[in-house]
């Protein structure tokens, strides 16, 4: 799934403020993938709205700020929903991925649109309330040769024929806190009996946009158990 965190309430307030004539503005929830990574769902939909409204009250430009939620901002069936909310509506703060709040703009190019999420990944719920980068949507998948694992995500340095000399006892020397991905991708091969794939030599990744190997992750204190 996509996971975002909420960007924080100044620099929403600031995007709004910077906007002449603001009156109204609805805060756009997701019940998909934000709802799931605890971001962006009717609840923190609700508390991002009192937020804004007590923080544009406290700047001296109050507004009328309503909410509404629905199942997906990425899909026009669910789209479409929106449109009775958006009666003199000035102003959108998606709650949604980046895909949603540009889908959404598309749909109504008259309304200004403000992000109320930093998209961070595409990621794997590991633990209640702890979720970790999985996939880069680099369009080149591999998994079928590497038992499943990711190299370009969890190898730090991103290699596609590996281990390399700095990894120890199954550990990363990037991080003490980071497997090795092909140790894992041995383990997983070896448990397959198909370690011949570890004899293939996978062709240099033709990188458009070149980033930082390792998976990042999120963690929600506030909801681990």
């Amino acid at each position: 799934m996509i996971v975002a965190e909420i960007k924080p309430i100044e620099e929403i307030a600031d995007s709004i403020k910077a906007i002449k004539g603001v009156k109204k503005v609805l805060v756009a929830g997701c019940g998909g993938c934000v709802t799931v990574c605890l971001s962006g769902g009717q609840k923190e939909t609700d508390i991002l709205a009192s937020a804004l409204r007590m923080k544009m009250e406290v700047d001296g430009q109050p507004v009328q700020i309503e909410t509404a939620t629905y199942e997906r901002q990425c899909d026009p069936e669910y789209v479409v929903r929106f449109k009775e909310h958006l009666k003199d509506v000035d102003v959108v703060v998606s709650m949604a991925c980046g895909v949603g709040v540009q889908f959404m703009a598309e749909n109504y190019p008259e309304i200004i649109f403000v992000p109320g999420q930093n998209t961070k990944f595409a990621g794997a719920a590991i633990e209640h309330g702890v979720w970790e980068e999985r996939c880069m949507l680099c369009g080149e998948c591999v998994l079928a040769k590497t038992g499943g694992v990711c190299p370009i995500i969890r190898c730090s340095k991103s290699l596609l024929n590996g281990p390399c000399g700095g990894s120890q006892n199954g550990v990363c020397e990037v991080s003490k806190d980071t497997p090795c991905a092909w140790q894992l991708i041995y383990d997983r091969l070896k448990g397959q009996g198909r370690l011949d794939l570890m004899t293939e030599v996978l062709p240099a990744k033709n990188w458009s946009k070149n980033r930082d190997g390792g998976p990042r992750k999120i963690v929600r204190e506030d909801v681990r158990l």
